[in-house]
């Protein structure tokens, strides 16, 4: 029985992670998430599956994370009628994000439609509603850890402790063959270990072929004590109180929510950073705190760092819509938690409009931004960003804490790595950005893996697996080229030429060199047909 391994999304870039494994009896999916992003990227989302969804017999979950599980409701919709097997929280979890997924979904389209109908261009559907994504967690099924269950016809899944949020896991999926089995190893996504907040990561030995992600595969993190993670988190939290505005924090709603909030909360009762009110305003945050309260115990730690997380004299949870418009009002020091933690989409962006133009206010950036996202704008100093067809000058203070990182970092990529070993078969380096990818095949080659193991899929392609060896495929038209893959677009740069054509205009000296720039412009672009 052959083996077909294909990467349909992670491959070049972060997110979307989709692996499909194909044999004479079955097909199965590694995760199907959403592409984030560039808009060339995240066009993804809405075309069509470059394979029959009706076709796939089982899905296996590594996590909740709506870029490993975003796309589940529209594969339902494209009729995938079988099991998706998840650890217990990560099903709670999906059942709570996925139907979040699909009302901002409906929301943001409706907002789009109303622009589109204004300018005369055709309206759009949301990829699923919040009612699709509600009803694919009625396919869930259970798995357990350490605990083998097959999941197809010659196909046996062991889920791994992966350590990177709640629920995560590695997956270990063995195929039958005459020949014996062939077993590969889902990396997922990795967390760091050491860690108050989540278990260390873990996974078996010997394996043939590996699958493992590149988030953080050129650049290690400094390894920081909780204290001293905190001390970091204070000082930005004091700087923020100084410069005599709130405070706002794009953040993940889960995990990174959970596991600030956490920390603020303790910072606060101590005495290290001044009071402030503290707004969450995200709905799916708040459910997904709730979820952690009951499901938090770290077995590593012996507790619950997160039981003392709920609503009360500091904290306040915004559910509404209305909760939240009414945070305009406020003036002075207080803190706004809101999602998206890459700015893509939610309240969040409400917030970053009003506030970005204001130079007492802070934004702080708490976690991986991929290219093309407005996290990453802000990030890389962009001084005007645009935001739902807006352009805003950016005064605000601009500032990154990289100690909260669910992600292994590339030194802790490669101690998980080579603790699989032996690896006799092909390491696929997927789930990174090019500059992270290379950086982890070279440490991963210095660190005694074999070159031509190494190897790094392009979107859509596919190999044949035996149990040792690996056979790249035929080759086959991708959905985008991959240069265009995890890369800043046209999109990207029609924002860049139009914030600078602006700033030219209104730095001109006269109305006449406004009206030359304007003529030549025009003359090029006539040049250009």
């Amino acid at each position: 029985m052959s083996v077909q391994l294909s990467f349909h999304g992670a491959a070049g870039c972060v997110t979307g992670f989709c692996a499909r494994l194909t044999t004479d009896r079955a097909t199965v999916l590694i995760d199907c998430g959403m592409f984030q992003g560039s808009k060339t990227l995240k066009a993804l989302n809405y075309g069509t599956f470059p394979f029959d969804a009706g076709g796939v017999d089982a899905v296996l979950l590594t996590h909740a994370h709506i870029d490993h599980s975003g796309l589940l409701p529209k594969l339902m919709l494209a009729g995938f009628e079988g099991p998706i097997y998840a650890t217990t929280v990560t099903r709670e979890l999906c059942e709570v994000m996925l139907a979040d997924a699909g009302s901002i979904q409906e929301s943001e389209v409706e907002h789009l439609n109303r622009r589109n109908q204004r300018r005369g261009r055709a309206v759009v559907q949301p990829i699923y509603t919040a009612e699709d994504g509600r009803a694919v967690v009625r396919q869930f099924r259970k798995a357990s850890l350490n605990e083998p269950v097959t999941v197809a016809p010659g196909i046996t899944a062991t889920y791994w402790e992966a350590g990177h949020i709640l629920g995560s896991s590695s997956i270990e999926v063995a195929v039958d063959t005459a020949e014996g089995p062939v077993r590969i190893l889902f990396s997922g996504d990795l967390g760091p270990g050491g860690r108050d907040y989540a278990p260390d990561p873990e996974g078996p030995t010997g394996i043939d072929h590996m699958v493992i992600e590149s988030t953080y595969g050129d650049r290690e993190r400094v390894d920081l004590t909780p204290d001293a993670r905190r001390k970091l988190l204070a000082d930005e939290l004091n700087d923020a109180c100084r410069a005599g505005g709130p405070l706002l924090i794009p953040a993940f709603a889960v995990e990174r929510s959970q596991e600030l909030l956490a920390d603020i909360l303790t910072l606060m009762e101590d005495g290290q950073v001044p009071e402030a009110s503290i707004f969450l305003d995200s709905p799916l945050a708040i459910e997904a705190t709730q979820i952690f309260q009951r499901r938090g115990w770290n077995r590593s730690s012996q507790r619950n760092p997160f039981a003392e997380v709920h609503a009360g004299q500091r904290l306040k949870f915004m559910r509404s819509p209305g909760e939240s418009d009414s945070l305009e009002r406020l003036k002075g020091w207080h803190i706004i938690m809101a999602a998206s933690g890459m700015c893509d989409a939610g309240r969040v962006r409400k917030h970053l409009k009003r506030l970005l133009w204001r130079r007492e206010a802070t934004v702080l950036i708490s976690g991986y931004q991929a290219v093309g996202t407005l996290g990453r704008l802000l990030v890389d100093g962009q001084r005007h960003v645009t935001i739902q067809g807006d352009d805003i000058r950016v005064a605000a203070r601009i500032r990154v804490v990289d100690a909260y990182s669910g992600h292994a970092d590339a030194a802790a990529l490669v101690r998980w790595a080579k603790a699989r070993a032996p690896v006799t078969g092909s390491v696929f380096l997927a789930h990174g950005e090019t500059e992270a990818l290379n950086g982890l095949k070279k440490r991963l080659q210095d660190a005694g893996f074999r070159p031509g193991q190494l190897l790094i899929p392009n979107l859509d392609q596919s190999f044949r697996l035996t149990a040792a060896a690996t056979e790249a495929g035929p080759p086959v038209t991708a959905r985008i080229a991959a240069p265009s893959v995890g890369a800043l677009d046209w999109h990207n740069a029609r924002a860049r030429l139009l914030t600078e054509l602006e700033e030219r205009l209104e730095s001109a000296a006269s109305d006449e060199d406004r009206a030359d720039l304007l003529r030549r412009l025009t003359r090029t672009l006539e040049k250009a047909g």
